[in-house]
């Protein structure tokens, strides 16, 4: 079984559910010939992006990796948000930046093939 439990949050299955709703809404919108639903559709989603990062950053997510199976259930709240998760991103945009995260000043190249 996998150590890393995925989106079994608060914040990850509210983002879903209001995702999945805007999807329905932009298809029926799609099947109808609605521009009003499919706008209304589009709108929902980008909504479901901020309530996503709002619930993550106020503790109702997870950070990236492995988490101790005590804290597997969905309600558990991560008491670590304010100070941010090293290597997540929506931490990085609300610029919340953990002490031992570097950070990128710029990036190197890197060779796409041996050619080069």
């Amino acid at each position: 079984m996998s150590l890393y439990d995925e989106g079994h949050t608060i914040a990850g299955w509210t983002g879903c559910a209001i995702a999945t709703l805007g999807s329905g809404v932009a298809g029926a919108g799609m099947c109808t010939g609605s521009v009003p639903a499919l706008v209304g559709g589009a709108v929902l989603v980008a909504v479901s992006v901020l309530v996503t990062w709002v619930l993550h950053l106020s503790g109702w997510g997870k950070p990236p990796g492995v988490r101790p199976r005590e804290e597997w259930r969905l309600g558990a709240r991560d008491t670590q948000a304010r100070g941010g998760h090293p290597g997540c991103v929506a931490c990085a945009l609300a610029g919340r930046r953990p002490a031992s995260a570097p950070v990128v000043t710029r990036a190197e190249a890197i060779p796409l093939s041996s050619v080069e």
